[in-house]
């Protein structure tokens, strides 16, 4: 349990309450090197806890329900995108220049899912836009990792060298985030104490983010993996992208459970987006620290637009330190920080058995965003709470205890922990949601919607 009470008292919980945890241990979910299970386990109890503790405060329970984190669950969510099927199809995995690459000196690994990624990653070698993987080969031995971390950097593209974890602590970026906490607060302003409406204390199931408004402004895994499960909780989750750049289908769609999806230009709506924020509860920022800052939408001048509002920011990197503005995928942030090299063997660097980072960091940063409503409805302060996938890395690799001689089942896969239903996209596979108390809810409210199928207003 003490991972799951280091990751309670991360998000600001009560330690008192860390008992209300139940666990049922799995032996070889996740199997890794590193206690991949234990802090992924850590990560969706302190989400189930922060979400018990919300509803008993909304129903007015005398006692927080109990929360209970399977294993089987937790290894079934953190791997959902590999177990999505529409109408039987598999989803599309990583395209063939995201991978890791041997240089003169070392490996690199690159993330080119995106055509603009890619390009901007073929740009940086000066290879040709019909470049494939043996002309990138070629064009990466010859230079060394860090030139071609640089380079691809300065293209704008997504590459970093591979590290070990001793070559990592000694990267600037790695001190300035080992000098910050797992989950950041902060309080910006005083307003009116949020009036929650009550819940029923009888009948379920308790749905602690009933009646709120979030505001999802973020994509790929880690952020919609926030959103998706305060949509699980009964919040009324709105997801907005730029339009012209579409999320890739499969993985919007393993996300997208309970949310509509919109599309709207910051630049050119902006009177669209102030009438979202004027009522929204929680706003959700996934892309790079001060990408947003240009429309307006850093914490600070959404706080003072909307009082009282809770705004939650995940990034690759943190928002400091020399990579502070850097993009950055889990894949990405695994090469830069030893994980890769743990994970691999003498001749090729490895991965872990789940983006534990990005469905790590999402969780936590759900938690956080629980912790901060059950907060403000006492003392009315806005707030914003920031969590960063290289932070996550170092507790992982630094920071989370390995189990030792606890009993349990083995993990016999994740049949147990897979649902099906119709949506407009197909009939859909999907892993169920890992977080749960006693008499919250088991299941999403509605499947997902296809990319901007929705009105960027609030239902």
């Amino acid at each position: 349990m003490r991972n799951i009470a280091y990751a309670w008292s991360a998000v600001g919980g009560d330690p008192a309450l860390a008992g209300r945890v139940t666990v049922t241990p799995r032996h070889g979910a996740l199997a890794a090197r590193l206690p991949v299970r234990e802090a992924a386990r850590a990560c969706v109890a302190a989400c189930a806890l922060a979400a018990a503790e919300l509803a008993a405060r909304r129903a007015g329970l005398a006692r927080v329900p109990g929360v209970r984190v399977d294993d089987g669950a937790v290894a079934t969510a953190c791997t959902s995108e590999r177990h999505l099927l529409v109408d039987g199809r598999a989803p599309v995995a990583f395209a063939p220049l995201s991978r890791f690459w041997r240089t003169a000196d070392g490996w690199v690994r690159t993330h080119a899912n995106y055509p603009h990624h890619r390009q901007r990653l073929l740009s940086a070698l000066r290879a040709g836009e019909a470049a494939g993987e043996r002309e990138v080969e070629a064009a990466m031995a010859e230079r060394t990792a860090v030139e071609v971390e640089e380079a691809v950097y300065a293209a704008g593209g997504l590459a970093v060298a591979v590290r070990t974890f001793e070559e990592w602590a000694r990267h600037p970026q790695a001190v300035a985030v080992a000098g910050r906490p797992l989950v950041e607060h902060e309080r910006l302003d005083t307003a009116p104490a949020r009036v929650l409406t009550a819940l029923p204390a009888e009948g379920t199931p308790l749905l602690p983010a009933a009646g709120l408004r979030v505001l999802d402004l973020s994509r790929v895994i880690a952020g919609p993996v926030a959103t998706r499960t305060l949509s699980l909780l009964g919040a009324d989750v709105l997801r907005v992208d730029p339009p012209g750049l579409p999320e890739l289908p499969d993985q919007h769609t393993d996300t997208g459970f309970g949310k509509r999806s919109a599309t709207l230009d910051l630049a050119a709506d902006r009177r669209a987006f102030e009438e979202l924020l004027a009522t929204a509860d929680v706003v959700v920022t996934g892309y790079r620290p001060g990408a947003l800052d240009r429309f307006g939408l850093g914490a600070e001048e959404l706080v003072e637009r909307r009082p009282g509002l809770v705004v939650a920011q995940l990034s690759a990197w943190g928002a400091y330190g020399p990579w502070g503005g850097r993009r950055g995928f889990d894949s990405l942030v695994q090469a830069a920080t030893g994980i890769a090299v743990a994970e691999g063997t003498p001749q090729r660097p490895g991965a872990l058995p789940a983006q534990v980072l990005d469905h790590g960091s999402g969780h936590l940063l759900a938690a956080a965003v629980l912790r901060a409503l059950t907060e403000q409805s006492d003392d009315g302060c806005g707030r914003v709470v920031r969590v960063a996938l290289a932070r996550t890395a170092r507790w992982l690799t630094e920071e989370v205890a390995a189990d030792t001689g606890t009993a349990g089942d083995e993990y016999a896969g994740a049949g147990p922990w897979l649902a099906e239903r119709d949506s407009r996209l197909g009939r859909l596979r999907y892993a169920r949601p890992p977080v749960g108390f006693d008499g919250g809810p088991a299941d999403w409210a509605r499947p997902p919607r296809p990319w901007g199928a929705d009105a960027a207003c609030w239902a």
